[in-house]
């Protein structure tokens, strides 16, 4: 008993220490979020709510807003650093207002699109950082007769895929066979498909989009200059502006095509199969595509 009595003050003050700490945490990213709402009331242009697309960790959709695009499980440990704002926009104007407001309070931006990013980069950094989540743009508008399609960076390459199929049997967009992958991370990291032999690259098809640059200055191709939209072509659109949509050019393909799938084993002469597939792959009509894969 006596042991306990002499321990209880040190308990106390530790228990003192922690809870101080706590609050002032919590003050600390109480403050964050404030200051960072006052700033988009201040800048707002939209009738939308702005408390609605700003969460802090106080939020009790915080945790699965942060998650619902983590894709790599391991980024979801507590340990891992999370970002003290998370903001999920409507329209360019919101995103511009939060790119004002991110500058002009000194917040670390990470862009997320949505899709895979399995390195995490859209979504973790050691310094303190806010998240600009493009989940809430992810609309798609396709016009067959123009053989164009607009669409959102928050969408999946499966969700444009889907809306290109409800218009026309006949047309296509050479991108990703992964259907989950968000369009922008895939068009400004350079993504390609199954029809790169024929067609090339994804972004060899886009030719327009919508940019908001660190200003907060919302640009088309036209007022952002052909050097800048050549650089959110496959160099990173998270490098050099937030990309909030694309325009691009889609390309015919037949109504029905032919898909097969052959497996062979070491002990099956598979060596000899990749051999030859790297020197006859060249040769082969671009009609034609064949995906490699080497699976343990």
């Amino acid at each position: 008993m006596k042991i306990c009595t002499n321990i209880k003050p040190y308990l106390l003050f530790s228990l003192v220490i922690v809870s101080l700490f706590s609050l002032s945490r919590t003050s600390l990213l109480d403050s964050t979020y404030n200051n960072f709402l006052q700033c988009l009331l201040k800048n707002q242009t939209s009738p939308t709510d702005i408390s609605n697309i700003l969460y802090s960790n106080q939020n009790t959709s915080y945790n699965s807003t942060l998650n619902s695009n983590i894709r790599n499980l391991r980024f979801t440990y507590p340990t891992t650093p999370k970002p003290l704002l998370i903001v999920t926009p409507y329209n360019p104007s919101q995103v511009s207002e939060s790119i004002i407001c991110a500058r002009k309070l000194s917040h670390l931006v990470k862009i997320r699109s949505g899709g895979h990013d399995y390195d995490g980069l859209s979504y973790i950094s050691d310094d303190p950082f806010i998240i600009l989540d493009m989940q809430n743009l992810r609309g798609i508008k396709v016009d067959p007769t123009t053989a164009t399609a607009y669409v959102e960076a928050g969408a999946t390459l499966g969700e444009l895929y889907y809306m290109i199929q409800n218009v026309s049997n006949t047309l296509g967009f050479p991108a990703g066979v992964c259907p989950t992958v968000g369009v922008g991370g895939h068009v400004s990291g350079g993504g390609y498909g199954n029809l790169i032999r024929k067609y090339g690259l994804t972004v060899d098809h886009v030719v327009d989009a919508t940019i908001v640059d660190f200003q907060g200055r919302i640009l088309n191709r036209s007022s952002m200059g052909e050097d800048l939209f050549w650089a959110i072509r496959g160099g990173g659109g998270a490098s050099f502006a937030v990309v909030v949509s694309y325009t691009v050019n889609l390309v015919p393909v037949p109504e029905t095509v032919t898909v097969f799938n052959v497996q062979r084993f070491l002990t099956d002469n598979a060596t000899d199969l990749v051999y030859k597939w790297q020197f006859l792959i060249k040769d082969i009509d671009h009609n034609l595509f064949m995906r490699l894969l080497l699976q343990l």
